[in-house]
Formats: structure tokens, sequence, C-alpha cells
């Protein structure tokens, strides 16, 4: 239970507005963050920018640094170097106490002998608030939420995504200047997931808040994130909408932690010039996107499942293994003289197990990576931009 009573220093703070309407600046500076237990990195050497009222995830694999990266930004880790601001404020060694945010736990640590109200109303009490305005502030947190109906009931008898509603009713009715979550979905079950995911961003839409969310659901990252950091073994691998690094990925890691099926990956050994826009795969000269990065040896030619078609006319050939029906589409498994690939094409499409067939490529959605940097050494879309003026 020192668990659960810990989290409260966070409440402890000083309320500032209306529900609704997080009007403070909230943008959150990460400057050169490390993080060092014993002989052992946890995140080295972060950089990134929340802007004010951005929904911003913090994506990666269980171990990767995402979580100590938001404990330090909350005050419950402090670094062991670097700069952390909110609000302009550098707040890097400071207590919990002192940075007015809201951190919601996945596993909800309300209190157990308390109804919804008293739950939800803890923060406000602990601030000697006076109980007319509690009262105000807990109802318009309530139905924010969808949540009057339960005020009066104890917690212990909830659902799990009505417990997750009265855990985050009691971190919006204090309106900090930012709210810090870990994995807070991650306790429901699937379908009950998506629902709330979609809620969880209407939330924020609705009270213009500052939002930093730790998960390691690739799909729940792209449901609701304005941009988002992508993280492995402790350091950022890339930052960007959900869009760019779908389509335009940093690093074979992002190609395929990102994507269901991954990104694909064709072998090749080639020597690439600076402003090359086209490799050559078992002979076969194919388009990509202009190479920024020159360099000799081993490449992959990463490309995504739905941006492969088939074509008669086409010289680059694959053989067809298998395939799965999911409804409008199916995802065809071949193998091709550079490795195997998956395809993701319309279910009307008749496949033949053990036909070849001619393979066609979006070029300006492949990405050409250095096999021993793991680094895409294609343009990116800044580059593209830039280069056509």
């Amino acid at each position: 239970m020192s668990f659960i009573c810990f989290e409260y220093d966070l409440w402890d703070m000083r309320a500032s507005a209306d529900i609704g309407d997080c009007g403070s600046m909230a943008e959150i500076v990460v400057r050169n963050l490390r993080k060092e237990f014993g002989a052992f990195t946890a995140v080295q050497s972060s950089d990134f920018v929340v802007a004010d009222k951005e929904f911003f995830m913090l994506l990666g694999p269980s171990g990767c640094g995402k979580t100590t990266t938001l404990r330090m930004i909350a005050g419950l880790e402090l670094p062991t170097s670097g700069q952390i601001l909110i609000d302009g404020e550098e707040v890097g060694q400071k207590p919990a106490s002192q940075r007015d945010i809201a951190f919601v736990f996945q596993m909800f640590a309300l209190y157990p002998h308390l109804n919804v109200r008293k739950n939800i109303s803890y923060p406000l009490i602990s601030q000697g608030m006076h109980r007319s305005e509690i009262q105000e502030k807990v109802l318009e947190a309530a139905k924010l939420l969808g949540i009057e109906d339960i005020l009066n009931r104890p917690v212990s008898g909830l659902s799990g995504g009505d417990r997750q509603r009265v855990a985050l009713g009691r971190a919006i009715v204090r309106n900090p200047k930012c709210f810090l979550m870990d994995e807070p979905l991650g306790a429901l079950d699937a379908e009950f997931r998506e629902r709330m995911a979609g809620e969880l961003r209407s939330m924020h839409d609705q009270m213009g808040a500052t939002t930093v969310y730790v998960t390691h659901d690739q799909r729940e990252a792209m449901q609701m994130g304005d941009r988002i950091v992508v993280m492995n073994h402790g350091v950022i691998e890339q930052i960007g909408t959900p869009q760019d690094i779908y389509d335009y990925p940093a690093t074979m890691f992002v190609a395929e932690f990102i994507g269901s099926p991954p990104m694909n990956f064709l072998f090749f050994e080639d020597t690439l010039a600076p402003e090359a826009d086209t490799i050559t795969l078992n002979g076969q000269s194919i388009s990509i996107r202009p190479v920024s990065t020159a360099g000799r040896g081993s490449f992959a030619f990463g490309v995504r499942p739905e941006h492969i078609s088939f074509d008669d006319m086409s010289p680059y050939r694959g053989r067809i293994d298998a395939t799965e029906y999911l409804g409008t589409t199916q995802i065809v498994t071949m193998t091709t003289p550079n490795g195997s690939l998956k395809a993701r094409l319309a279910a009307d499409i008749k496949i033949i197990v053990g036909d070849s067939v001619g393979l066609a490529f979006r070029k300006e959605l492949v990405t050409i990576f250095d096999c021993e940097s793991g680094v895409a050494v294609t343009s990116s879309p800044d580059q593209d931009r830039q280069r056509n003026g």
C-alpha cells in the first residue's frame, strides 16, 4: 500500500483552471536526458519537445526506457544528467509535488475503501478546497467521463473500464499543466481498450491538455498520438507523426516494430551513389526514392505489404507460398530471389499457391536500409520537400 500513498504525493498541488480548459502553457522540453542504474543505462541522451496541447506517445518494447523517461518527467525518478523543462521552468531535480502534473498508472491505484466520489475528490480535499467547489469540480469531471451515475458506488465493485475512468477523473479534476499516463489501458480487454482509447483522445481534445502517454502497443500509439517517439534499448530511434513513422521509418527496428504485418526486407549487395533513384534486385532495376547517404555493402529493400501489387509485365518475380484470408483483404506470402515477403491484397484477387507472379512496388514508399547500421539511406520527406523547392 505504500505505492498508492506515494502516488498521492502527486496530487498535493494547487488547482488552477476549470475542467475543459487547461489554459496554462504546458510545453515539455527534454534535453540530453540520461538515466543510469549502476552500470545499466536505461535512457541514453534523449532529446524531444512536447508541444502545448499535444498528445505525445512514448512507444517501444518492454525495457526500452519509455516508462523511465515518463517517471523522470513526473519526478518519480531523478535523471543522472540532462534537463527537463515544463512551461519553461527547469524541474529535473524538483520533487513531483512541485511540477503540477497528474500521473495515471496502469493498475488504477484507487483507494478501495472509498466510493467513486471520494476517490475523485481526494486531491482537492487534500488541498483544503471548499466543499461546494469540490462538488462542482467532481461533477464536471464525472460528466466528462460519463460516470455521474456511479459516483456513490464503491470502487471495489466496478468493472475495469469504470475503475480506469475513476482514475482519470481523479487526475483531470485538478486541471494540471500536463497529464502523464503509463499504459493506462493495459489492464483492459482488447475490445474495451480500443473504445477507451478513442474516448481518452476525445477527452484530451476537449480539455486542451498536454498529454505524454507510454505504451508498447503500436496500434494504440498510431490511433491516438499526434506524434510518436519510438525507443529501443534506451535510445530514441525516431520521432514523427504516425504517418511519417509508418511510411518513412528511420531504422530497421522502427520498420519492424510498426505495422502488422511489419515491413518486408529484401536483401542485396550494391554500391549506392548520392541521389541514386534505382537499385538492382536479382538483375532487375527497381525505382526507389533518391538515396541521401551513399555507401557500399549490404542493404535491405524495405516495403510495406500494402505497397506491393501484382504486375504481369514486371520482370521481378516471386513464388506464392501461402495466403491468409482476412475478409476484405488477404495476406499473400511469397518467396523471391532476395528473401520472403508478404503482400496485402484485395480479397477478390485470385491466388494460386505455387504460381510465379510479377511484383511491382510503390517507389515513393520504398525505403533502403544499410544492414550494418540499420539506418535508412533513402531520403526523408523533409529532404524530398527541400529537393523539390
